[in-house]
């Protein structure tokens, strides 16, 4: 019987290795995106320091997302974590995908972003 490796496990060891030469700085922090079967995830993180300087996700209170888990929420969740960066002036991010492919729901949020005044 062939044993078939899972796919979460799979996207763990694609993140680990994108991980070992990615990294945020205190003046380019990384913008780390998580998505679940029913929301998606973003966060901006100083690894120098280890603290998230913001976060954003699909499952928030303000937003008027019918469903959290298609492209259009993951649109919202790219303009809505660019919108707090900018208010915390961070300007420039280094993209960290985990693990992903850049692609769908991941590409949505990344073009939100960028369309919203990020820079990566």
């Amino acid at each position: 019987m062939i044993n078939k490796k899972s796919r979460n496990k799979s996207r763990v060891l694609r993140h680990l290795r994108i991980r070992k030469n990615l990294s945020g700085t205190a003046e380019r922090p990384r913008l780390s995106v998580y998505r679940s079967n029913s929301h998606i995830y973003a966060q901006i993180i100083d690894d120098d320091k280890q603290v998230t300087l913001v976060a954003a996700s699909s499952i928030e209170k303000g937003n008027k997302l019918e469903k959290g888990s298609n492209v259009e929420a993951a649109k919202a969740v790219g303009t809505l974590i660019a919108k707090k960066a900018l208010e915390k002036n961070i300007t420039t991010v280094v993209f960290d995908r985990g693990g992903y492919l850049y692609h769908g729901r991941i590409k949505a949020l990344a073009e939100a972003a960028r369309e919203a005044g990020l820079k990566f």
